[in-house]
């Protein structure tokens, strides 16, 4: 069974480990295959935080 580390694949929308596809197709590296599958939730609320502090930081707060 493969190991880590885990990418997830955005061309595939699978969790690949490192012999996956090239590295501008994946997210990752994740420690886990749990973590690679949530790759894309973990990328929008990355977002949504950068998003209400970029808000923040214009509106001076």
């Amino acid at each position: 069974m493969a190991q880590g580390p885990w990418f997830y694949c955005l061309k595939h929308r699978t969790v690949e480990d490192r012999d996956g596809c090239a590295e501008r197709h994946r997210l990752g590296p994740y420690d886990t295959r749990e973590e690679a599958e949530h790759a894309l939730q973990s990328v929008a609320e990355r977002n949504e935080q950068l998003d209400a502090e970029d808000r923040r930081w214009r509106e001076g707060d």
